[in-house]
């Protein structure tokens, strides 16, 4: 297919597994153009909101992707009148660069792809998820035979062990999840970040640093070797 008959779109990037996996099945499609990446910044603490990690990471895995990152930076704690006010000036900004589309790597939760698709409502922007209600046991092994290689960067000490925290996203860490823990964490058991894999040029180098509770959610620190 011509590439200027492919539609444009934005990955909704978090760092984490869901998002780079979700990228790698989008571009294996001939009608879509992944032209950047799309994340949110806890400006407070210069890292990735929600996940944790360092910018310098981000930035690292931008490079890896060979694409763009937009970044939306907002102030902690947010109010959600300027989380949205954030991301519509974000979703203007993707529009203005020729995107049509913004993907996102939500597995079952209907409520989260609910809200996602009213917040692109009236914007001229698609939702696209590529791993909707696949069966996140497979989907796990799936990642990990596609040579995607991830470390657990949060997790909530509600649902899942604190010891947890920094491990490896391996077999042996989806052997160890207790039952009721989902084995992709999509009920927010627990978040990742994603070193290597078939989305990047090139795998990430890191080292672990400190394990901290903050928020009531338990972090592993990484940075770049």
């Amino acid at each position: 297919m011509n590439s200027d008959a492919r539609q444009k779109a934005f990955i909704s990037w978090s760092s984490g597994k869901d998002s780079a996996f979700a990228l790698h099945e989008m571009r294996m499609r001939a009608d879509i153009e992944v032209i950047g990446a799309l994340t949110t910044v806890n400006a407070t603490h210069d890292r990735v909101a929600m996940h944790g990690v360092r910018r310098e990471l981000l930035a690292a895995q931008a490079k890896a992707m060979a694409l763009p990152m937009l970044e939306v930076p907002l102030p902690y704690p947010c109010p959600n009148e300027v989380n949205e006010s954030r991301m519509e000036a974000a979703v203007e900004e993707m529009r203005n660069q020729g995107a049509t589309h913004v993907i996102f790597g939500d597995l079952f939760l209907e409520d989260i792809r609910d809200y996602r698709e009213k917040q692109m409502s009236g914007t001229g922007m698609d939702c696209l998820f590529p791993l909707w209600k696949r069966d996140t046991a497979q989907l796990a092994q799936d990642m990990l035979d596609e040579g995607l290689k991830a470390h657990v960067v949060c997790v909530d000490p509600k649902r899942l062990d604190r010891s947890f925290a920094g491990r490896s996203f391996d077999r042996a860490f989806l052997s160890d999840l207790p039952e009721e823990v989902d084995p992709c964490g999509e009920n927010g058991e627990f978040h990742t970040i994603v070193t290597a894999g078939p989305m990047y040029q090139c795998e990430l180098q890191i080292a672990p640093g400190e394990v901290v509770e903050r928020d009531g959610l338990i972090y592993a620190d990484f940075q770049l070797i």
